[in-house]
């Protein structure tokens, strides 16, 4: 069989190669058109010429399209998967920096809180103009796989405004079902799991192993255990109060909800440095930034590497490619996917998009319904949703007052920033972030205005909140190599947690 599939922001070699590994590991996929497109002419380049020498080691025939052209990319395509970051590392410096002065300390930024809002206003407007493109020169049945955060908020855009049917694919589950696993000494494959809320704020609200309920043990299987006990304080602390564990890592979910960063002097009663992803300030832009200098300047080694190996054996656990080859081949593939509710999950709003249990087939994606969610559970949910409805309202309409709302309603924002540091945050960020913010041109010239006339709030310049490290150079990368490939090559930079400090 043959079909086209699109990469957009093909220039991150985690993912690009990694998913193309896992596609082409089908072997009915051994003829399908493959296209690489990214903004970054040399990223661009480096990626495809080892894709395509994994392609020719592995025997197949398959010569990668690649183009800084996106249309060009999109032409006539039935799948396109989405890992752009609008702005890069130099604009996801800003969302974490820039909010650091007002005392807002993230650790990723990506996702909700201060950070998340602003990429999800770059993002969103690059993600309309990207559904337009593909609205005009892809096939009509096409399918969009998002793997671009903040994945909700981009998700409900595109389905909403950009008239292009969008799953949004996670690997969060997959994560906390191995963590479930063990917990209990079991092997995942023995541990049946339903999720469902919103992305990385999604629950395990069913556990069973031969069919007996794991759910009311869970709490005590983590305290117990050795090192989630003092990596996962956050969920563990979440799952006491809550009574069901979340999908997210430490560091993430605690910037998510107002308890655990809003004190500089709690933040690392509640996080651990063995691991970035256990909530360390800035973390996931620190090794973003290590793995990105790490690939650009040790490229030539990694063409001298064994190449990836195209087997099933091999394949990785990101949704992307077993949609795609159910789709194709009718053989099912069940997984948690981010899809607008419509009723999925009876308290959450029809309109935003939640992550649940869906199968796929020959007949396409078949979303399973959920019903409640404990209220426990839906009332986070329901905080943030508030959140993405207003950031992507603001975003859609450049309605910078929608903008400082969405901020003001967030949950850490809140909880750290009074109003007047909110519009004053709100007016630096979208000054600093012009030049990815086409449509809020007559915002930011208002907001420069203020920013020059002040009076201006009292800010604490230079701050690095309260678990920051240091970007390690290229030469210190270079006394372990294999860590700094591993960071350089995954798309998920937290797969491998090192284990507490004692």
């Amino acid at each position: 069989m043959s079909f086209k599939i699109a990469f957009i922001g093909a220039g991150s070699i985690g993912f690009t190669r990694g998913l193309l590994r896992d596609l082409l590991s089908v072997p009915e996929f051994r003829d399908i058109e493959v296209a690489f497109m990214d903004i970054d002419e040399r990223n661009l380049g480096m990626v495809t010429e080892l894709c395509q020498r994994d392609i020719r080691e592995n025997g197949l025939a398959i010569d990668i399209q690649a183009t800084t052209d996106r249309r060009e990319a999109l032409r006539d395509a039935k799948y396109v998967i989405c890992t752009i970051r609008v702005g890069g590392l130099e604009a996801f410096r800003t969302d974490v920096e820039i909010p650091l002065k007002y005392g807002v300390d993230q650790c990723v930024g990506d996702t909700l809180c201060a950070g998340g809002i602003m990429y999800g206003q770059r993002g969103i407007a690059e993600m309309l103009s990207l559904c337009r493109d593909i609205r005009e020169c892809a096939r009509e049945d096409v399918l969009l796989l998002n793997y671009a955060n903040p994945m909700a908020m981009l998700t409900w855009a595109c389905n909403q405004y950009g008239g292009v049917n969008t799953v949004g694919l996670c690997h969060g589950v997959q994560h906390g079902h191995h963590q479930i696993a063990e917990v209990f000494g079991l092997d995942k494959r023995e541990v049946d799991i339903v999720c469902a809320g919103i992305n990385h704020q999604t629950w395990y609200i069913q556990i069973r192993h031969n069919g007996r309920d794991l759910t009311k043990g869970l709490l005590e299987a983590f305290e117990k255990h050795e090192a989630y006990s003092r990596t996962e304080k956050v969920r563990i602390d979440m799952l006491r109060r809550f009574g069901y564990y979340s999908t997210e890592s430490n560091g993430h979910l605690s910037e998510y909800v107002p308890w655990y960063r809003k004190r500089p002097d709690e933040i690392n009663d509640w996080i651990d440095l063995g691991s970035w992803i256990n909530g360390e300030t800035g973390g996931y832009l620190r090794v973003c930034t290590e793995g990105r200098n790490w690939f650009e300047t040790d490229f030539p080694n990694w063409m001298k590497e064994a190449p990836k190996t195209y087997a099933p054996d091999q394949r990785g656990e990101e949704h992307g490619s077993y949609i795609i080859e159910a789709l194709e081949t009718g053989r099912v593939y069940r997984g948690h996917f981010n899809v607008v509710n419509n009723g999925i999950i009876s308290n959450l709003p029809d309109d935003c998009v939640v992550e649940a249990p869906g199968y796929v087939d020959g007949n396409g994606i078949s979303m399973t319904k959920v019903g409640a969610l404990p209220l426990g559970p839906a009332a986070v949910c329901n905080v943030s949703v508030s959140v993405q409805r207003l950031a992507v309202e603001a975003a859609v309409r450049g309605d910078d007052m929608l903008l400082r709302q969405a901020f003001l309603m967030d949950p850490l924002v809140g909880a750290v920033c009074n109003p007047k540091e909110v519009w004053q945050m709100v007016d630096e960020m979208l000054v600093a972030q012009e030049r990815w913010l086409p449509q809020y041109g007559a915002a930011i010239a208002e907001a420069k205005e203020r920013l020059e006339s002040g009076p201006r709030v009292p800010t604490r310049d230079g701050y690095q909140g309260a678990a920051r490290l240091r970007v390690k150079s290229v030469e210190e990368m270079r006394q372990d190599r294999e860590a700094a490939n591993k960071n350089a090559s995954e798309a998920d930079k937290g797969k491998d947690r090192a284990e507490a400090k004692a």
